[in-house]
């Protein structure tokens, strides 16, 4: 099992120039932070794949700059990951789930969100074999105000 958080700082005009295909400027800026929680007998291409898959719908759906890429990950016991045996909304799920929590400041449409999600599932199931079923994803919309990168600074403060 796997989970992913990631923290992502944009400007609302990123979701409307992603949804138009257009580049990011430096107003726009990002900063995603990928938390990676997966069973302890992944493998490392597992790993691999599963934290690209993230990265990649980053950069094709939601308009996430190259190279902005960071990652932590951090393996479990099985006993240590914990889901519904019986299912949640009609879903099965097996020891292979995976879930992915992505923090971000919000504002992205429901459309955007849809294919995040799909781009996710899609490129995880081709890569490793994944059921679909066992690729869980949440997003957590948060503030630009609610982020500091350091130096206990609030860098996206309100102007």
């Amino acid at each position: 099992m796997l989970t992913i958080s990631i923290m992502r700082l944009k400007h609302s005009a990123v979701e409307r120039k992603s949804e138009s295909s257009k580049t990011n400027t430096n107003e726009d800026a990002i900063m995603p932070l990928v938390r990676i929680d997966i069973g302890k007998t992944a493998s490392r291409e597992r790993v691999r794949d599963v934290g690209n898959a993230v990265y990649n719908a980053m950069i094709t759906v939601a308009n996430v700059p190259i190279y902005d890429k960071f990652q932590i990950v951090t393996r479990h016991e099985p006993d240590e990951i914990i889901y519904p045996e019986e299912g949640y909304l009609g879903i099965d799920y097996t020891p292979d789930l995976i879930i992915i929590q992505v923090t971000w400041v919000g504002g992205r449409s429901t459309e955007v969100k849809k294919k995040f999600y799909q781009h996710i599932a899609d490129e995880i199931h081709a890569r490793q074999g994944v059921r679909k079923q066992d690729i869980w994803i949440s997003l957590v919309d948060s503030g630009r105000e609610d982020w500091s990168f350091g130096n206990g600074e609030m860098q996206y403060a309100p102007k």
